[in-house]
Order: C-alpha cells, then sequence, then structure tokens
C-alpha cells in the first residue's frame, strides 16, 4: 500500500485491521481499556518531542496520537456509537462555540474577558452533557468536579487549584504562597525528626501542592517545568558521567563532593 495524505486512507487502513478473519490478530484483541494507555504514551511522546524542539519527531509522534483517536473512533464505530466524522464535527462545533469572539457577535473583547466566557461555555456545555444523560449539572456537585482522576499529579493539582480559584479559595500573591511553602517545609522536618516516615510522606504531598500552587501564581506550568528541571537534570549527570569517563572513572569510584563539583562545573558551562 503507497503512502497517502488523505485521512480517508488511514481510516480504511484501521478499519482493515480491525476487519475479523483478514485484519491484524493484535488489533483485533484491543478494545478501549487496552488502547487507552497508548493513547497517554503517545501523548507524552508528542510532548517530550516538543521539550526537544525536535519537529522531525513532532511529525511522527502526532501521527501516532492521530492514530489513537482513529482506533477509538473505529471501536466505537463497530458499536455504532459513533465514528471519525462524529469526532471531527464534535470538536468543530465545539471550537466555534468556544470563541464568539472570533466566530461570532462577541468580537473584541480583551484576554480577561476571552478567558471567563471560554469557562462559562464549557460549564454550559458540562450541564447538557449531564442533562443529556439524565445526570445532576456538573454545578451542583461542587466546585471541583470534572478534573479527570487519571491525569498526571502536577496537572491535576493544577487544575483543581484553577477551580478553586474562580470560586475565591486562593492566595492573594506569591510571597505568600511561597511563606506557606517554607510552613509546609517545617512539616516536613518535624516529621523527619520525629521519626514518622508515613508522616513525612505525606507532609510531602502537601508541599509538592502548594508548590504547584506558586507554579500556578507565577503563571508557569508544573508539569513543564519539572520536565525541564528532568532533562537539565540528566544533561548535567551526563556532564559529569562523561568527565569522569576521560579520567578513566565511573561515578561509583568517586566520592559525592568529586561529583558534586563537577555538578558546578556542568552548571557554570551552561551558564558560559
Amino acid at each position: 500500500m503507497t503512502p497517502a495524505r488523505d485521512i480517508g486512507r488511514l481510516i480504511a487502513i484501521m478499519a482493515a485491521l480491525r476487519t475479523p478473519g483478514s485484519g491484524c490478530p493484535w488489533d483485533l484483541e484491543q478494545d478501549f481499556a487496552s488502547i487507552a494507555p497508548y493513547t497517554i504514551e503517545e501523548a507524552y511522546e508528542v510532548a517530550d518531542a516538543v521539550a526537544r524542539g525536535d519537529l522531525v519527531d513532532l511529525k511522527d509522534e502526532l501521527g501516532d496520537l492521530l492514530l489513537q483517536v482513529v482506533f477509538h473512533a473505529r471501536m466505537a464505530e463497530e458499536q455504532s456509537a459513533f465514528d471519525f466524522g462524529a469526532v471531527v464535527e464534535a470538536i468543530t462545533t465545539k471550537l466555534v462555540r468556544r470563541h464568539p469572539h472570533v466566530f461570532g457577535e462577541a468580537r473584541g473583547l480583551p484576554r480577561e474577558a476571552v478567558e471567563g466566557l471560554w469557562h462559562r461555555i464549557k460549564e454550559e456545555e458540562k450541564a447538557e452533557r449531564a442533562a443529556a444523560h439524565g445526570n445532576t449539572p456538573p454545578e451542583h456537585k461542587g466546585a471541583l468536579a470534572g478534573v479527570p482522576a487519571a491525569l498526571p499529579a502536577l496537572t491535576r493539582a493544577l487544575k483543581l487549584q484553577q477551580k478553586a480559584s474562580r470560586v475565591g479559595f486562593d492566595w492573594n500573591d506569591p510571597a505568600a504562597v511561597l511563606a506557606k511553602i517554607h510552613e509546609e517545609t517545617g512539616e516536613v522536618a518535624q516529621a523527619i525528626a520525629a521519626g514518622n516516615t508515613d508522616e513525612a510522606a505525606s507532609e510531602v504531598g502537601d508541599l509538592l501542592f502548594v508548590v504547584v500552587n506558586l507554579a500556578r501564581h507565577l503563571d508557569a506550568d508544573p508539569e513543564r517545568a519539572l520536565r525541564e528541571t528532568n532533562l537539565k537534570f540528566e544533561r548535567r549527570f551526563s556532564f559529569i558521567e562523561r568527565a569522569l569517563a576521560d579520567q578513566g572513572k565511573t561515578p561509583e569510584q568517586v566520592s559525592l563532593a568529586e561529583m558534586d563539583a563537577l555538578w558546578n562545573a556542568a552548571k557554570a558551562a551552561e551558564r558560559g
């Protein structure tokens, strides 16, 4: 089969893979639950390509993520629930509806008003979906309703805090959050001094939650910030390993002080 730019070709290939008797045995065994972890993994690989600034990889990873959408849509079509076209129609309708300042009558709004309008429209959509399913509208379930439990912990903490902030439960400035971080650090220290590892672990969770809040007040995405720090750590540790290898040594053969000196050298090299 020859490559194609037509989305219809990709949909047809997916249908062929899922055709009993002639399709791929592995693809035929899959269901929504078994494919979901791959969907999450592919989304992370897209984010990784973006973080690395690798547009060649980004093209490939976006293709892998698109395959996940096509896979889910095909399985839904087999159950007569919806097809890929319905997915496209749903997101198109949503984008137009959520951008009345672009496609409707609410043109010329400042950014703050646009964000407020966006959130109001999202809440209306949730209420409509809940009503269609015969459920209580989300606004009757509490201010924090609707944040998926399966999100990465940092991202979920951020979204919970954003929702709480919209109803006034928030600090006024980053300095107040920083003071809370100092308080939580002290509680971690107390738990460690008391030899209570379970309590210390719980306090670390509180500390992480407040650090996410500080990132939010600084308009920083905590997930992205930590990804960048992870990359920085890998880069600097690789510097240590290379420097030691040039001396015919490994990290296991030197002291922490020696590695710390090389770490500082790596930092200086990056800054210089």
